[in-house]
Parts: structure tokens; C-alpha cells; sequence
């Protein structure tokens, strides 16, 4: 691995192009998979199997626009750094960006679009498609975009079949929507049901990535008639905190403690929230005795053995004495509206004031690399 600018953005998101689904899935899927509509005021909209994805937005590309609170209505208006690999590269570069680990947009922060689907076979399909698209259309154009695999959250043996299908062709994480039970009926993620599939990873030593906002039930509900850039502002805020949940749910529940190499990324979580919750954590797992319940390990250091937070704009010098910098990740959140593109560099000069060489250096590239 060659770093000239020496950061590795650990979440950043492509942008699907509208023939991703039609030419790649079976032709009895064709007006089922996403694709795009014109609507009666000329915008175009992703629908998949009747259901409006994305809000009804064409795409996510804010940073890249010239107002960053209005997203691309039609297809033509996308800026091409959204979903050509050509184009990316030389956004990135612009930014410092030696690898970008990519997330999907059209697909769900997660696959959670795929994940809602009650026929089995469809979203089987729908993440296969996806996945291989990756490959040839990404990947192949450079090394320096790192894919992760999306997954069918049910049965599980579909999503280790897929798991192990994509990482032998290439792909390097696994994104699962973190509380698939929230999407459609499944068993509960922390049930013995999925332990398969986090041995699964543990064996070829991919990490899991569970990006925030992929269970909006986990968020506080917007007011109605909000002005559509105050709800984006207020949904950017509150998204990172709902990754509390999370945390909670994989550290209290075992599953961490059944499966000890498993490594969890929380994509887009942010840090402030991070500490306060482990403190807060730690005290209430003294308080009620859990450690005679049990529970070999306190949160606190069940994350520090499996788990890492994802930062793109927090001051870090706070936070890794008790964090620890090698469980930090950073990214530039490219090209969605809260990314800190064009000025990243600029907003990582400014987070890491008073971080040693060695810590920025893990913080911004190293951690990742090994991961």
C-alpha cells in the first residue's frame, strides 16, 4: 500500500448509475429493481418494487454541488465525481485522499433498502448485482477504492453464501444494516441465529460496518413542516448519536464477548457522544454487578478490543487517552452534503491540533490500513 497524501477516508459513498439494477438483474426482476421514474415536474426518482427510494432525490451528491443544501433532481445534474471513478479520483486528490472504503447511497447507508424487501430472491439479487458492480466498475478502475459488500439480512445462509462469493472476488468489509429485526421480520441481530454469520467474519478477518442512520427509528422524529434544510441539518446532527443504540445493543447483548476477532466499524458515529456513553457504560455495568453475570469484559473494554468510531470533523486530542487513537477512523464523508470536501485538509489540520505524529498518523491512515 502506497499513501502520497497519508489518509485513508474510511467512509465515503458511490453514487449507483440508473442501469446498475436493469443490466444486471434477471429480466423477471426488471420493473421490480431501482430505477429511475420521470415524475410529473420533471424530477427524475429511484423506485424500487412501487417504492419511492431516496426521498424522492435523484441522488446524494451535496458537497459536490454549488449549494450543498440542494441535491440533483435529475440525472443530468449529477456532477460526475458521484459516480465515475475517474472523476472521484481527481476529487480526491484534490482533498488529500489516498483510499476511499466505499458505502452505497441508492442501496441504503447500509443495504437497508435491499434489507426492507419481503421477496428473499429479489433482494438476493438486487445486493449481488451491487456488489459486483463494485468490482468491475470501481475497482477496477484503481486499487485506491476499497469495496465492502452489502448482504441479504435473512436467512443467513444467504448472507454468509454472499459474504464469502464477495470477498473472493474482492471486497474488503462486510456493511450490514446494524438492527435488521427494525426492517423486516427477522430474528433479533444479537440472537443466536446470526452468531454463523460473525464467525463467518472472524474467520476471514473482514470487519463488520454498521453505518448510523441505516434504523431511522433510532433518531428523534422531525417536526412537521420543517423547512427540507433544517430537517437535513437536524438529521445530519442527531444521526451519529443514534449509534448509542448500537453500541449498546452488541456489547450488553455477547455478541462481542461470543466473538472475540470480531471487529465492528461505526461508520459516521462521531466521538463526542462516544466517551460520555462508555463512561456512563462502565458505571452501570459496576453499579448492577454484571461483571457476576457473566460479562468477562465492561464495555469500555470490549470496544477497545473490537470496536472503532469514525470522526470527519471532531477535535481529536480529547478523545484518545480514554478512547484510545488506534480505535479512531476518519473520513471525508464524500460526496454527501455534511462532507468537509473541498476543505478536508483544512478541517484535519484543524481536529488534530495538539495530537502527536505517531496518533495522527494511526488516526488517519494506519488503523485503517490494518482493518
Amino acid at each position: 500500500m502506497h499513501l502520497k497524501y497519508g489518509f485513508i477516508s474510511v467512509d465515503d459513498h458511490v453514487q449507483e448509475t440508473p442501469n446498475l439494477w436493469t443490466s444486471r438483474v434477471q429480466k423477471k426482476f426488471a420493473d421490480r429493481v431501482p430505477h429511475l421514474v420521470t415524475a410529473k415536474d420533471g424530477s427524475e426518482q429511484w423506485i424500487l418494487d412501487g417504492q419511492m427510494l431516496l426521498d424522492g432525490r435523484t441522488a446524494r451528491a451535496g458537497a459536490l454541488m454549488a449549494d450543498r443544501n440542494e441535491d440533483p433532481k435529475r440525472w443530468v445534474d449529477v456532477p460526475a465525481p458521484a459516480f465515475t471513478p475517474a472523476e472521484r479520483l481527481k476529487a480526491m486528490d484534490s482533498a488529500g485522499i489516498d483510499y476511499s472504503v466505499l458505502y452505497p447511497t441508492v442501496a441504503g447507508l447500509a443495504g437497508e433498502t435491499f434489507g426492507r424487501l419481503q421477496d428473499s430472491e429479489l433482494e438476493i439479487a438486487c445486493v449481488q448485482a451491487y456488489n459486483d458492480w463494485l468490482i468491475d466498475e470501481w475497482v477496477s478502475a484503481s486499487e485506491r477504492f476499497i469495496p465492502q459488500c452489502l448482504v441479504p439480512i435473512w436467512p443467513v445462509e444467504a448472507a454468509i453464501a454472499e459474504i464469502k462469493r464477495a470477498v473472493g472476488r474482492g471486497h474488503r468489509g462486510v456493511i450490514l444494516p446494524s438492527l435488521p429485526m427494525h426492517l423486516r421480520d427477522v430474528p433479533h441481530i444479537s440472537g443466536p441465529e446470526y452468531d454463523p454469520l460473525w464467525s463467518l467474519c472472524e474467520q476471514l478477518a473482514v470487519p463488520v460496518c454498521l453505518h448510523a442512520g441505516a434504523s431511522p427509528e433510532l433518531q428523534s422524529p422531525l417536526p412537521p413542516n420543517m423547512k427540507p434544510a433544517l430537517a437535513a441539518a437536524v438529521d445530519a446532527a442527531t444521526k451519529p448519536v443514534s449509534s448509542v443504540f448500537v453500541i449498546s445493543l452488541y456489547s450488553f447483548s455477547r455478541v462481542l464477548l461470543r466473538h472475540p476477532k470480531l471487529r465492528l466499524v461505526l461508520a459516521e458515529s462521531a466521538l463526542s457522544w462516544g466517551m460520555l456513553y462508555l463512561e456512563w457504560a462502565d458505571h452501570q455495568f459496576e453499579h448492577d454487578g454484571l461483571a457476576r453475570e457473566g460479562y468477562d469484559l465492561t464495555p469500555l473494554q470490549m470496544f477497545k478490543r473490537q470496536c472503532f468510531f469514525n470522526a470527519w470533523y471532531d477535535p481529536v486530542a480529547p478523545f484518545t487517552d480514554y478512547i484510545g487513537a488506534d480505535r479512531i477512523l476518519w473520513s471525508a464523508n464524500l460526496p454527501l452534503a455534511n462532507s468537509t470536501w473541498p476543505r478536508t485538509r483544512e478541517t484535519i489540520d484543524h481536529c488534530f491540533k495538539g495530537v502527536s505524529p505517531e496518533d495522527r498518523e494511526r488516526v488517519l491512515w494506519r488503523n485503517a490500513a490494518e482493518l
